[in-house]
């Protein structure tokens, strides 16, 4: 069902289709004030606002197999982008506590399953090009999450609340117009049922490392906001501040998509940047507010480049499409379970008046895990895939 395309072209439209996978997440952050004032959301509520999503992208994932087998990775991410498109538009219509948690669940859903469908894809039609390709994907996800934290705020000082929240939307029908242009039906998409032969323990390290890391992105794309609006930011500050974060993200992640080819052995590049992201957090809990700059690069740069090479090198252990496509939805099935409990955590801590600075520890002792389960990556070999 995938039109003859190039790998530059394809490589482009993946690019804007990750766009879209962030903003329904990103857009609430800056807006905590006015959530809390319009829609009357205790922190734990709001936290809600990303842990139910990420959890939706969970149980998504879960299902990518299945999807994969039953609907097909080209039409599965074309469903995914019109369900996105229309949490979008629904966002626009009401701005109460019921909407908002119903089309967080409804966008949380569209965005596993396109994150589910769009790496066996990758695998399937550019496995030459695979890793610089899923790199650009993922990389646009994060350039998606810097343009809606940025627009947040001026977007509702504009439209206001309900109009701001739609705004995505406009992305999302670009994404899939775009991608109807590569559908055909004179072709039909065959693929294999083969199970995933990776051990379970190895799938299991994958699955923590990859959940653990993006519980780093999530709590920070979270409650980054409200800590600098709570140090005495004004709201458009704060997600102008979240907006270079992201931006450090994605120049990070491009950074991965030119320089991973040398980098057979995923272990040096992979502590390097856990390092800075232990770093950042670091900065957070003993000078929260106070090192924007430097907080900035370390956290954007730490986090940027650990969720591509989270992917690449869950990836990395697939040696077909099919095998890439149900490792990662369950890679990214459990991860994003583990992932939504740190924007929770941190919410029930904030509504419980204590400092968030115990959230930003937890997460800084869940580094040093990773940096522990890092050194176990060593480039995969058939002593790894039983």
């Amino acid at each position: 069902m995938l039109k003859r395309t190039s790998p530059i072209l394809f490589a482009v439209i993946a690019f804007i289709v990750g766009l879209n996978l962030r903003p329904i997440l990103a857009s609430v952050g800056p807006l905590f004030s006015v959530l809390q004032r319009e829609a009357g959301l205790t922190a734990t509520q709001f936290s809600l606002l990303t842990t139910l999503p990420v959890a939706m992208m969970g149980l998504a994932a879960l299902c990518g197999p299945w999807l994969l087998a039953r609907v097909g990775a080209v039409r599965g991410i074309m469903i995914g982008l019109f369900i996105l498109l229309v949490a979008c538009l629904l966002r626009g219509l009401s701005a109460s506590l019921v909407s908002l948690m119903g089309t967080a669940l409804l966008g949380g859903a569209s965005i596993g399953t396109i994150q589910a469908l769009m790496p066996a894809l990758i695998k399937k039609e550019y496995s030459q090009t695979a890793s610089t390709v899923m790199s650009l994907f993922s990389t646009g996800i994060m350039a998606g999450a810097a343009v809606a934290a940025a627009s947040a705020e001026p977007l509702f000082s504009w439209l206001t609340l309900k109009p701001a929240l739609a705004m995505a939307g406009l992305l999302a029908l670009l994404a899939l117009m775009l991608w109807l242009t590569l559908v055909t039906r004179s072709q039909s998409e065959n693929t294999a049922r083969e199970t995933v032969t990776l051990s379970s323990s190895r799938t299991g390290l994958l699955l923590l490392f990859f959940g653990v890391g993006t519980g780093a992105y999530t709590l920070v794309l979270a409650w980054l906001p409200p800590l600098y609006i709570q140090a005495g930011w004004s709201a458009r500050s704060s997600g102008y501040m979240l907006a270079w974060l992201t931006l450090t993200e994605v120049v990070a992640g491009f950074v991965v998509s030119a320089l991973i080819g040398k980098f057979p052995d995923r272990r040096a590049p992979l502590i390097t940047v856990l390092l800075l992201l232990l770093a950042g957090l670091l900065c957070l809990v003993f000078a929260p507010g106070t090192t924007p700059v430097l907080s900035t690069l370390l956290l954007g740069t730490g986090i940027g480049a650990l969720f591509p090479l989270s992917l690449i090198v869950t990836f990395d252990h697939a040696r077909t499409p099919a095998q890439a496509g149900k490792l990662l939805s369950k890679v990214q099935g459990g991860g994003y379970m583990i992932a939504a409990l740190m924007p929770l955590i941190a919410g029930i801590v904030r509504d419980s008046a204590v400092s968030l600075t115990s959230a930003w520890l937890v997460m800084s002792a869940g580094v040093i895990l990773l940096i522990v389960i890092a050194l176990k990556f060593k480039p995969v070999g058939e002593a790894q895939v039983r």
